[in-house]
């Protein structure tokens, strides 16, 4: 039976990859939490997959945060992320790994862009200034993937996904992601009687993946035939396929949360990037489409919010 790795195993996405192997029959899954192994530590790497052997990698682990996270700790987002996917995919070809699935990001993408934004738009243009020292390290992830293919041949694929959220999540006031965020402000001010406000001018356009429909495309994709993998140029994006603008959102999660008054937008915070909607015609050619309606999955996340907040399991 093969053995898979799931780096990042605590994280949002890499809960829900492991979740759904589990769900369908995968038994030896091998995982780490950061304090057990630092993936920015080589030897403690090395050590590792000498250890393990692990016949496929899911690399979910990284540096990841919101909007503020990511303008303000530039540095932490570039260095701790190459260092971790240098670690990772070097050290798994060394020790005989062919598979393995890098997590990107669609920030990789510029940030005016034609949209729907395709994969091959890549490298075309600036990026967004407020991210673009994460971008930029998941930019390398794909090119360090595709460099060993193409000289070492490995089988080593990459996936950008849109806006993820869902049980998992990290909730922390500044470094959360949207759907997070605006969930803990909606959730706090029906708590407290107070109305909540939101950052920016609520007009930007979002895309929103439930994260066990991101981990089922995540296994679909590397499990897809390697001559089908290959048409897509080594990389794809995986999103819903529609976007909403974040006011819009707001108001779907403040129904399910269940606060019935006004909020209001602070226009002195950013925006971010006005729009980035993925095509993921190469993904769903691949045979993978979501499964779970955004209302639905918003209904999940808050249902594990309100079990977290009361057991002491949510990460705020």
């Amino acid at each position: 039976m093969k053995k898979i790795y799931v780096a990042g195993h605590s994280g949002l996405v890499g809960s829900a990859i492991e979740r759904v192997l589990r769900q369908q029959g995968e038994t030896n899954i091998v995982s780490r939490s950061s304090k057990e192994l630092d993936l920015t530590n080589p030897i403690a790497v090395e050590d590792f997959f000498k250890k393990e052997r692990p016949d496929e990698v899911y690399l979910a682990a990284a540096k990841v945060g919101g909007i503020v996270a990511n303008n303000t700790f530039p540095a932490d987002m570039i260095n701790i992320n190459l260092r971790i996917q240098t670690n990772v995919i070097d050290t798994a070809y060394r020790h005989g790994v062919q598979k393995l699935l890098f997590l990107g990001s669609t920030c990789i993408y510029p940030r005016e862009c034609p949209q729907p934004i395709k994969e091959e738009y890549l490298l075309t243009g600036h990026l967004e200034i407020t991210n673009d020292a994460y971008a930029i390290a998941k930019i390398a992830g794909i090119k360090m993937c595709q460099a060993y293919n193409r000289q070492h041949g490995t089988d080593y694929r990459a996936v950008m996904p849109s806006n993820v959220y869902g049980p998992g999540d990290n909730f922390h006031p500044e470094n959360n992601h949207l759907a997070a965020g605006l969930m803990r402000k909606f959730h706090e001010a029906k708590i407290n009687g107070t109305k909540a406000v939101l950052w920016g001018t609520g007009t930007p356009r979002r895309e929103f993946l439930y994260c066990e429909d991101l981990a089922r495309g995540c296994i679909h994709v590397l499990n897809a035939p390697k001559e089908d993998f290959a048409k897509t140029g080594g990389f794809v994006n995986l999103g819903p396929g529609y976007d909403l603008e974040i006011r819009n959102f707001a108001e779907i999660l403040a129904k399910v949360v269940g606060y019935n008054d006004d909020f209001l937008y602070d226009s002195s915070r950013p925006d971010g990037t006005m729009r980035k909607l993925t095509d993921v015609s190469k993904a769903t050619g691949l045979g993978w489409k979501p499964q779970i309606s955004l209302e639905e999955g918003l209904k999940r996340m808050y249902n594990w919010y309100t079990q977290g907040l009361k057991d002491g399991t949510v990460r705020i």
